[in-house]
């Protein structure tokens, strides 16, 4: 077949203060019609630079200083601008890695779509309405005659992704690169993107190159796979083959350090220090330093380019001799020497570190020249939960559902409406100011973005102390210097940092040693609840298993107990103890990890899971279940049960009343009308 894209020896270099950085070195791939390819790796490795590379979208600093990229035979490098302008949006479309940033504010989706069409294509006036309206159609955006007239801001994350692919395919590009396109989506508004891409890759025999770091994603969709470290490739095989046998030292790790019920009780694989700087003239192995099979040659040598099966090809020392010695017990699911347990709360006690009772949270909608209260947003509207000493309760659900504002209202951060917090038995609406400073020293957060919540003019060391010090004035009694010198050093140490550290600012360090400096923040006044709202979103999966470790870790030592707040299942799987799933602020299903994932009751719940990508090799192929349409407004939620505008099973009771409580087993219970009230015989 021959190629519709082909990228032979590309070498890309940013020019900076210091030395070039050497983002893309000796890059080569091949992309055929009609096929996903998947490009995989760790953030910094180089693969969103190899994309701008192809559409020639290069920062000021970036410079192609070798090879050639060929679309249909065609050298793109030796192409005027002009010419290219030409290709960029018509041949080759792009979704960007975050559709916020990519689309213009001060333009509706319908004269956004409008501008690619005259770019590229000849239609004018009502025949280029009639083809924006087709396109939104297309992608599954629900009233496209009024969202023609929208702005980005209406939309919602997974509505302005796919905004964003209408735009990258209204000429009916021959290559689509898709980078990141379900980075911190909800895994229902996931499954719809994947679904939604593979369909018009059918219809149009379009090739797919995804960039991601999601395994499950890859699985999905890809036909081959290339994994990329450090600025180059170092394996490339089809899908199958690598799911079932990876043969790079580097992509063992990926497997190994991935959350899955069989890692439970253990730690997962970590992969040690971080991916070398692109600046560094390499010598040997670029992931020498990292490898456990690592002997003298890879650190003096570049390994060879190696055909070990047909099609399959990768970058190693090992082959093709020394594979079999060092890798015949490596699986990518290893065991592990150290098993890590949860700290289990004492059966005997009957007392919960938290127990909430039917909270809610409504923010007033404010109209007229007065500003008269019109309604309200329902932003929690009647949640109960409890979390005993040393557990983990997992709060799931979509994004906009309310359980970030659960976090907030229980630290009491923003003002609650009604229902009942107690931390440890005491009513925390009950407390006076002074007294509830001093009460939070038992319950703190870990908030979603460490960069957004660590003030970037104060050194680590100052944000440490700022707890510790507020807690001593709080309690009428300041530590010593020396004494609060010593917590921040034992803090850095435990969450894995150096002590040194201590004496940089947020923007020196990765985002995972950021998630490690707000947990010692948080750790700094000592608390027994962890408010951990998306603590792994978006890192890559060896950065997440270190968080993961880390959490289990610190659970273990202080006997800490945790609401953990998150859309990603696999984490929910390997560190809850208890699920709570929740939808337009009410929760709809509850119980323990392994009832609630092996056997959801909620059509919601089933929904969440079937969504869920799948990267075991021996899973079987999932059955989506498609929701149709977008969650309600929490301002105009509906009469009856709240999901039934979306619900696969809705009855006529559904519109009419509220479903009372299901119970299936001592924690295991749901709201809905297909299972008999506990008060009902079945």
């Amino acid at each position: 077949m021959t190629a519709l894209l082909e990228i032979d020896a590309l070498k890309v270099q940013l020019h900076t203060a210091q030395q070039p950085v050497r983002a893309v070195d000796g890059l080569s791939l091949t992309i055929h019609p009609g096929e996903t390819f998947a490009l995989l790796g760790e953030s910094g490795c180089g693969k969103s630079m190899t994309a701008l590379s192809i559409m020639r979208l290069l920062p000021d600093a970036g410079r192609i200083t070798h090879g050639s990229i060929r679309l249909n035979g065609n050298e793109l490098l030796a192409l005027p601008e002009f010419a290219m302008r030409r290709v960029r949006g018509n041949r080759i479309g792009m979704i960007f890695q975050e559709p916020m940033l990519s689309l213009n504010p001060v333009m509706t989706t319908g004269e956004q779509i409008e501008e690619v069409l005259i770019q590229h294509t000849s239609l004018r006036g009502a025949a280029a309405q009639a083809r924006i309206l087709e396109l939104l159609q297309q992608v599954g955006i629900p009233d496209p005659v009024q969202r023609i007239k929208e702005y980005p801001f209406q939309f919602s994350g997974g509505m302005k992704q796919r905004v964003m692919i209408a735009m990258a395919l209204a000429s009916k590009p021959a290559l689509l690169i898709a980078d990141e396109p379900t980075t911190a989506l909800d895994v229902t508004i996931q499954a719809q993107v994947l679904a939604l891409m593979r369909s018009l890759q059918q219809q149009e025999n379009m090739a797919i190159l995804l960039i991601t770091h999601d395994l499950g994603v890859v699985a999905e969709m890809a036909q081959r796979i290339a994994v990329m470290y450090a600025g180059e490739i170092i394996e490339t095989t089809d899908r199958a083959t690598f799911f079932q046998a990876p043969a790079h030292p580097y992509s063992h790790k990926l497997f190994s350090a991935l959350p899955t019920r069989k890692k439970r009780h253990q730690e997962l694989v970590v992969i040690p220090g971080n991916v070398p700087p692109l600046s560094h003239a390499f010598i040997g192995c670029r992931f020498a330093d990292r490898c456990d099979f690592a002997w003298e040659k890879c650190h003096q040598e570049i390994p060879p380019w190696v055909e070990i099966a047909p099609q399959h090809h990768v970058r190693c020392h090992l082959y093709p001799d020394q594979a079999d010695k060092f890798l015949s017990g490596v699986t990518s699911v290893p065991a592990v020497k150290h098993p890590v347990k949860n700290y289990a709360a004492d059966a005997s006690t009957d007392q919960l570190l938290l127990n909430v009772q039917h909270l809610k949270v409504h923010f007033p909608i404010r109209k007229g020249l007065f500003k008269r209260t019109v309604g309200y947003i329902k932003a929690v509207d009647g949640v109960s939960l409890q979390i005993a000493h040393g557990k983990t309760l997992a709060l799931v659900g979509e994004s906009g559902c309310g359980k970030t504002t659960v976090g907030k209202g229980i630290m009491q951060l923003i003002p609650t409406t009604a229902g009942s917090i107690r931390v440890q038995g005491d009513e925390l609406s009950e407390l006076k100011r002074q007294q509830l400073l001093k009460k939070r020293a038992e319950f703190q957060i870990i908030f979603q973005d460490p960069h957004a919540s660590l003030n970037p003019r104060m050194r680590i060391v100052e944000i440490i102390e700022e707890g510790i010090r507020s807690l001593g004035r709080n309690i009428g009694k300041l530590p010593s210097k020396e004494a609060v010198e010593q917590q921040v050093d034992d803090l850095l140490q435990q969450v894995g940092l150096s002590l040194e550290a201590k004496w940089r600012y947020p923007h020196e360090f990765s985002g995972g040693q950021r998630q490690r400096i707000a947990i010692a923040r948080a750790l700094a006044v000592n608390p027994q609840l962890l408010i951990c709202d998306e603590p792994t979103s978006a890192l890559d999966v060896s950065v997440q298993a270190q968080i993961l470790n880390l959490l289990k870790a610190l659970q273990q030592q202080r006997k800490l107990a945790y609401l953990l707040i998150t859309h990603n299942i696999a984490v929910v799987d390997y560190l809850a103890d208890e699920v709570a799933v929740m939808y337009l602020g009410r929760i709809v299903e509850n119980g323990d990890t392994d009832e609630v994932l092996d056997a959801p009751k909620h059509p919601y719940t089933q929904a969440l899971l079937s969504a869920v990508p799948m990267y075991e090799s021996d899973a079987q192929q999932r059955e989506v279940i498609a929701l149709q349409g977008e969650p309600p407004s929490p301002a105009n939620v509906p009469q009856g049960c709240y999901f039934h505008p979306r619900c696969p099973h809705v009855m006529p009771i559904c519109r009419e009343v509220y479903p009372p409580v299901s119970r299936f087993s001592t924690v295991h219970t749901t709201h809905c009308h297909l299972y008999p009230p506990v008060n009902q015989e079945p």
